[in-house]
């Protein structure tokens, strides 16, 4: 395996906010290798264990993840002989990731890898520190569509999604995640992609988007992403991309709640002076 570190590009935002449907753009394009979510530093730092937090070890969770993602997602049993075998410090773990992500770059001739993982907003602070070359591309959708469609999948796959979310919990994640991308924007490192402004103008977003990553617009990004999808998409997420992603402001919003909770939801946003974008 080569040393050299290809171009890493991170894909985040809330969930529900077209993350899996510009990943599959992404990916369309020549140069550029992705996989379906690895939940990787989700995993990694184990917030919720102070002790391994403490000794910098890597949370217990972690290595069962990856066994499912490479054994069962993506059929790569092979690549879990790049896991640490004798350690279980984060920086080695983070290190063998890089390295996996790199050995699945080189075997196809990309210059690219795109990790997409929603969860991974909240770890921008150590992704940058312990991957200095890397680019971050934020996308940010409506906030009121977002709430309904995250209530509704996550109500109706609860497995996949660790229980079904309330409200609040779908507003909070929501609001989170805007102001995580609003705290680094400044940087040169970080983009920001509006989903509405994508879907309406998918060509003008993607040629911004490869001029940021430094790479020539290919239109097999347009003709070739419902392909890519299908080896994108997890298990009974509940997501759809092979069909394309389609503009319905609000339209969800008023499926999904009633008159109570409209009104409950708005009058939350406008706490917050978030509002609907």
């Amino acid at each position: 395996m080569h040393n050299k570190l290809k171009l890493p590009l991170f894909l985040f935002g809330c969930p529900r906010s077209g993350t899996t449907y510009l990943q599959s753009l992404l990916t369309a394009h020549p140069e550029i290798i992705s996989l379906p979510e690895t939940k990787f530093f989700h995993y990694l730092l184990p917030n919720n264990e102070p002790k391994r937090r403490i000794l910098g070890m890597a949370s217990r969770r972690l290595r069962p993840k990856l066994e499912t993602l490479f054994k069962n997602e993506m059929n790569r049993p092979d690549l879990l002989k790049y896991l640490p075998k004798n350690t279980l410090f984060i920086r080695q773990y983070t290190r063998r990731f890089l390295k996996i992500m790199n050995l699945l770059a080189e075997e196809q001739g990309k210059s690219i890898w795109l990790e997409k993982t929603p969860e991974h907003i909240r770890y921008i602070d150590y992704i940058e520190k312990n991957v200095p070359i890397a680019k971050f591309i934020h996308i940010q959708r409506n906030g009121i569509d977002v709430v309904a469609s995250l209530y509704e999948v996550s109500n109706k796959y609860p497995k996949f999604w660790y229980g079904g979310f309330d409200i609040d919990h779908c507003i909070d994640r929501w609001i989170e995640a805007v102001n995580i991308t609003s705290q680094h924007l400044h940087k040169n490192n970080h983009i920001l992609v509006k989903y509405e402004k994508l879907v309406d103008d998918t060509p003008t977003i993607l040629k911004e988007l490869c001029k940021f990553i430094g790479i020539e617009f290919d239109n097999k990004m347009l003709e070739d992403y419902q392909e890519t999808a299908k080896s994108l998409v997890r298990k009974q997420s509940g997501r759809v991309v092979s069909q394309g992603a389609v503009n319905t402001r609000l339209q969800k919003f008023y499926q999904v709640f009633d008159q109570s909770q409209q009104e409950y939801i708005l009058s939350r946003f406008t706490e917050v002076g978030q509002e609907q974008n």
